[in-house]
């Protein structure tokens, strides 16, 4: 259990994240007919002779239902006032209903289930796939050929796990020929190694509940988590507060350790004194260092 100064300090850091009110997109793009299955595009701010590389932003919020993409709002405002586009994608979660003896928080209360099998992982790719032509009608001043991908947290998994989709199992129904054509992917605090999440309790068991539960959490394993699926050949850079109390860093390192053991070589840059949310906090330093770590791979 965290001490009560770092405790203190994990709500202080939640509160300033979550204080900054949300910023309306330029347009907003339907990429199927669910109401979640939307993504919002912001104009790079500066303007310049030459087209922006493209930010594409997944949220976080373990993947349930009451956290949606309005929280990380002032994140991609910010990142579009630093000169990129973003796209913004929201998806489907899980739904209200409570799984009984499964889903628990961490103070052992009941919470909502995290994510809903396959749905959530249909609406990343089914983004992702129509995110081209979305791109050219809604923000014109984008460069699709220089897009990072980028997500905080549930968003920092499916990030990576997008990545990825060229080395899923063969018969998996989001597999695609060939790599993404990403300049790179920037993972904040990814819940990327589902086995090691678990048994930290990260999020009061979301990636269980994600794969459905205990039953068929192993079965769905290779076809979800992104620790089984390296390497992808995509250059990957994680960012991570060494005082994160949510996702703790012992999750991206295990995703970076598997990296290396599969020949590839995946960044992770360790914060010092800093938690779960400043990443996406525009206040925070933090943040700058996020940026810089997109555009080292953008520009």
């Amino acid at each position: 259990m965290p001490d009560d100064a770092a405790a203190a300090r994990a709500a202080a850091e939640e509160e300033s994240a979550f204080s900054h009110p949300p910023v309306d997109p330029d347009v907003t793009s339907a990429y199927g007919s669910h109401p979640d299955q939307v993504i919002d595009f912001y104009a790079p701010r500066s303007t310049t002779d030459s087209l922006a590389p493209l930010v594409v932003v997944l949220h976080g919020g373990a993947w349930r239902a009451r956290y949606d993409r309005r929280h990380i709002t002032p994140f991609a405002d910010y990142l579009a006032r630093r000169g990129f586009a973003v796209a913004n994608v929201e998806y489907r979660r899980g739904g209200d209903a409570l799984i009984p003896g499964q889903n628990k928080g961490d103070g052992g209360e009941a919470t909502p289930p995290a994510g809903r099998w396959p749905d959530t992982f249909d609406d990343i790719a089914a983004a992702l796939d129509a995110l081209p032509a979305l791109v050219r009608q809604a923000v014109p001043q984008a460069d699709p050929r220089r897009t990072v991908l980028t997500g905080h947290s549930a968003g920092g998994h499916l990030a990576l796990w997008a990545a990825a989709r060229h080395v899923l199992p063969p018969g998996t129904p989001w597999r695609t020929d060939g790599p993404p054509p990403l300049r790179g992917v920037v993972a904040l605090a990814p819940i990327a190694d589902f086995e090691v999440a678990e048994k930290l309790d990260v999020c009061g068991n979301a990636s269980l509940q994600l794969l459905g539960g205990h039953g068929t959490f192993a079965e769905r394993r290779p076809y979800a988590d992104p620790v089984l699926l390296l390497p992808t050949g995509i250059a990957t850079t994680l960012v991570q507060g060494r005082s994160d109390l949510e996702v703790p860093q012992a999750v991206a390192e295990s995703y970076a350790d598997a990296a290396a053991k599969a020949g590839e070589v995946v960044g992770l840059t360790l914060l010092e004194d800093v938690g779960h949310f400043p990443l996406i906090d525009p206040a925070a330093d933090a943040c700058a260092v996020v940026a810089e770590e997109i555009a080292q791979l953008a520009w």
